[in-house]
């Protein structure tokens, strides 16, 4: 009797550890099966039709590629401080001229809504974003656009696209109370920067630059934009332009509305009329010594 038992036990272990064996087996197996690939299609997306989603319809003027003979053109930087409206220059750029434009970043965001050359930095686009400033920053461009846009406006841009986006606006709870010493130091810290970047690369940047003033640029959009093409020497027909004209305002602009609220108290605002004078000062004189040349 007690023999049989032993035997039905043993028997039933061997059963459990044959299902434990076989079980695991199944699955190590799985495990180590190759994933198929994604079909991806007969052909890979064209780069005029990075923007697929119905929430965000943007076409171009023309489809958007790389410069033709890169070699031949020169390492254009476009500089700015961040808020000062640099996406929508690019956008611009590239509706006017076919021509991709490149990043020292990787805005994985902007690459896929309409700038896929984020992250290229050589001949091969247009112009290469930048908010550096410093040598190392200066070093590799043969020429450079400075995009200006007014101290105040730039940092609330800045502020809103940290806080909600590109084309967000941060909530007014976020200038009052206990986080109003948040955004203090957020204006002091970046009033420094705007200030450092903007006289570092006109007082330091050997080679040609052109100043592009986005009060110019939202004010007359044609001339401004001739001059910079003039500049990097890119022709654009009339027909061109119209359709710029026409698809000015693309999706990374954003939108004006009234502020609920001042958030600039008085102290900021003598510290932000300090420094627009001296970088303001600064760009005149520079404009006047490229009227002499």
């Amino acid at each position: 009797m007690y023999r049989g038992r032993v035997w039905a036990i043993c028997f039933l272990l061997t059963i459990y550890l044959v299902g434990i064996l076989l079980i695991s087996s199944i699955t190590l197996h799985a495990q180590n099966k190759p994933e198929k690939k994604r079909k991806h299609g007969s052909r890979p997306m064209e780069l005029n039709t990075v923007l697929s989603s119905k929430k965000f319809p943007l076409r171009w003027c023309q489809k958007l590629h790389y410069a033709l003979n890169p070699e031949a053109r020169p390492l254009i930087a476009l500089v700015s401080f961040p808020g000062s409206g640099n996406t929508w220059l690019r956008y611009l750029l590239q509706q006017a001229t076919g021509i991709l434009t490149g990043s020292v970043y990787a805005d994985y965001g902007l690459m896929r809504y309409g700038f896929p050359a984020e992250s290229v930095r050589n001949r091969s686009v247009c112009v290469v974003k930048t908010h550096e400033w410093g040598e190392e920053a200066r070093r590799p461009f043969d020429r450079a656009v400075l995009l200006v846009r007014s101290p105040a406006a730039a940092i609330l841009a800045e502020f809103n696209r940290q806080s909600a986006g590109h084309v967000g606006y941060a909530s007014p709870d976020k200038y009052k109370g206990k986080k109003a010493q948040y955004w203090e130091q957020f204006v002091r810290n970046k009033l420094t920067y705007w200030t450092k970047l903007n006289l570092d690369w006109l007082d330091n940047f050997p080679g040609p630059m052109h100043i592009v003033l986005y009060e110019d640029l939202v004010a007359n959009v044609s001339s401004t934009l001739r001059s910079l093409l003039d500049f990097i020497e890119i022709p654009i027909s009339e027909g061109q332009m119209k359709c710029v004209l026409e698809r000015k305002e693309g999706i990374y602009r954003r939108k004006q509305r009234k502020q609920p609220l001042d958030p600039f108290t008085e102290d900021m605002k003598y510290w932000i009329s300090a420094e627009e004078a001296t970088v303001c000062d600064k760009i005149r004189r520079f404009n006047r010594e490229i009227q002499i040349i």
